[in-house]
């Protein structure tokens, strides 16, 4: 499970990495994107109301000219009047006339023609001016003698009485001291003004050179001279620099894009536009972009959760299914050297302890964990060759003869045979065929040196040759530490791979207690709980062969717990029919604090009792009368498999 809790938080780590890599670049190609757009709309929103204000621009441009054309068209004809000699009475005819004329076919705000013409006023609508009045001194004749016989634009002014800003278009005669005027009331300038907007959005404005307001959307702004504060004379310094560009700035605390042109006579036709109102429907339409695929990408995100979610629910089934079947392998493996040890009872759990060293020296050299994995196999396997050797010779107490040293001798070819078809990595084959060679080529079956041994083998060499020496023989006991520790050191370079014995000394002295060897004694500890002492009594009766066996006895709860609390046992016999409770009972009470395995005694053979000791987990039973070579097996078979647990 760690293993698969390792791959899974890697999964998990590489999702929310590629999460975390997609969002970033989402954000980038939104940021991208949408910036782009935004500086793109933001350019043609301008654009096109520069456009629209240029329209009107024109419209006013166009307006304007058509008062000079009228303009021309009168100065024309009085010029001509008075080439021929017309009187003053006949050209105020034709002034009375024209104006008429204009104010009704041509346009209504042309209010009036009037004039200083042969040295004498005359007004087309009849006005009288007063005694004081001196027409030569008045804007419209100066600015028609300074434009030197063009039609021009006099600065406009406010008529006080009608509240209607007025302009005059004047032009030099050709005897060059006669002048003739047209008045207009710039009624249509002002609907111009009030139009200009964007969408609705904003104001227009309309003024000259000196800052008059000739037309504006309030019309009380009308006939005043900006600037009137700080703001409006930043915005004219803008308008008067910018002449046809567009600009941005604060006004009334709110940041807004200001839209200028310029038309005849320095007048200048103006647009202000608050920018929260201007850039608020595309402002509007990318933050719903932005929400649209911000959704998306969570949307895929809950897709791709669910899809790592199921992947990591199937991988989890391989892996258990992988990890049941590693187990498998390895309990196999671990029954099948427990049938090699079996057959030693002076080195019960050799082959568990040489592994369980190999693995450690693999794990200091820095082996992966598949590798690991296979030299721990190699050193559960490297005796299965003992298999075609006879018990005798295996636990002959004395010297062994040639011949039966002979019959060790070929363990490790027995071995590699046995081996080398029943798994796929060929290394624990090699295993067991080349642990007993030695480093300086003195070992057997081959007399291989050096590094042509391989490397599997020499780390089990080195653990086989350690608990050999760290163990119980028939013919004595475990070296004590500092011997072991000696001989190890002696055969480095020699009889061991020097690297891997230098790996074993390390291990050697971190074990300041000694706890790499086998117990001094292998006595198992058998409990037998009966309400009949004889019953117990017959247990040790038929047990009492069988070397390395202590039986005690409890007929009561108390005295089970008793001896449990007090000694070490292996094993438990527990008959099913107790006076104060039953064997399932007791076992459900034994099970709570103990792990020790448990063989229930009972006489009924009934199929619903076998199925309950299955369904408990109880490791066996035995039926009554019990018969001795069924206990031995059962007690030697879970007793001495204990060591490979």
């Amino acid at each position: 499970m760690k293993k698969y809790e390792k791959i899974k938080d890697n999964v998990t780590r590489q999702f929310v990495l590629t999460i975390i890599i997609v969002f970033c670049l989402l954000v980038f190609m939104i940021t991208y994107i949408f910036s782009s757009f935004y500086k793109s709309s933001v350019k043609d929103i301008e654009e096109l109301g520069a456009s629209n204000l240029q329209s009107e621009a024109a419209m006013i441009e166009n307006y304007l000219n058509k008062s000079m054309d009228v303009l021309w068209v009168t100065a024309d004809t009085v010029n001509y009047m008075m080439d021929n000699g017309a009187s003053s009475k006949e050209i105020l005819e034709y002034l009375t006339a024209e104006a008429e004329h204009q104010s009704k076919e041509v346009d209504e705000n042309f209010t009036g023609v009037y004039g200083y013409i042969n040295g004498e006023y005359l007004d087309g609508i009849g006005w009288v001016p007063p005694k004081d009045y001196e027409p030569t001194e008045r804007e419209w004749y100066i600015a028609a003698k300074e434009a030197g016989g063009k039609a021009t634009i006099v600065q406009p002014y406010l008529d006080a009485q009608t509240n209607t800003v007025m302009f005059s278009v004047s032009q030099l005669l050709s005897d060059g001291k006669s002048v003739v005027a047209l008045d207009i009331a710039l009624n249509r300038v002002q609907d111009i003004a009030e139009s200009m907007t964007m969408n609705d959005k904003g104001y227009g404005f309309i003024m000259d050179s000196t800052g008059l307001i000739i037309a504006h959307l309030d019309k009380s702004q009308k006939g005043k001279v900006y600037p009137e504060n700080e703001e409006q004379k930043k915005m004219l310094q803008q308008i008067f620099d910018n002449k046809k560009e567009n600009f941005q700035m604060s006004i009334g605390g709110e940041k807004c894009t200001i839209f200028s042109n310029q038309v005849l006579n320095d007048w200048h036709v103006v647009m202000v536009v608050s920018d929260t109102k201007l850039f608020h429907d595309l402002r509007k339409q990318m933050m719903i972009g932005i929400m649209i695929t911000v959704t998306v990408f969570l949307i895929i995100v809950v897709f791709c959760l669910i899809s790592v979610l199921r992947i990591n629910k199937y991988q989890q089934k391989e892996n258990e299914s992988k990890e049941r079947l590693d187990r498998m392998n390895t309990n196999i493996v671990r029954a099948l050297a427990y049938t090699i040890d079996a057959k030693d009872r002076y080195t019960s759990g050799h082959s568990q302890r040489v592994a369980d060293y190999a693995l450690a020296i693999s794990k200091r050299m820095g082996k992966s964990e598949e590798e690991q994995k296979i030299i721990y196999y190699a050193g559960l396997l490297h005796d299965v060759g003992k298999i075609r050797v006879s018990e005798e010779v295996i636990n002959k107490p004395g010297k062994l003869t040639e011949d039966e040293f002979n019959q060790i001798k070929v363990h490790p070819i027995s071995g590699y045979h046995i081996l080398k078809d029943i798994h796929e990595d060929a290394r624990i084959a090699y295993a067991a065929k080349y642990h007993h060679e030695r480093y300086d080529g003195k070992g057997y079956p081959y007399g291989l040196e050096g590094e042509n041994i391989p490397e599997i083998a020499r780390i089990i060499g080195v653990a086989d040759a350690y608990d050999a020496m760290a163990s119980n023989r028939s013919y004595r006991n475990a070296l004590p530490q500092d011997v072991v520790r000696s001989e190890i050191e002696k055969g480095r370079g020699g009889q061991f791979d020097a690297e891997i014995a230098d790996i074993m000394l390390e291990m050697i002295d971190e074990d300041k207690d000694y706890s790499m060897c086998q117990l001094e004694s292998n006595v198992k500890n058998i409990l037998v709980i009966d309400d009949e002492v004889f019953s117990i009594k017959t247990v040790k009766n038929l047990l009492k062969d069988v070397p390395d066996l202590n039986v005690i006895g409890a007929t009561t709860k108390e005295e089970a717990f008793k001896a449990l609390e007090e000694q070490n046992i292996d094993l438990i016999l527990l008959d099913l029919i107790m006076p104060e409770t039953d064997g399932f009972e007791l076992y459900k009470l034994i099970r709570e604090k103990y792990k020790i395995p448990v063989v229930i005694v009972t006489a009924d053979k009934r199929l619903e009792t076998i199925q309950k000791i299955s369904e408990l987990g109880i490791d066996d039973y035995l039926t009554k009368p019990v018969h001795s070579f069924v206990l031995k097996e059962i007690v030697h078979g879970i007793t001495d498999s204990r060591e490979y647990m």
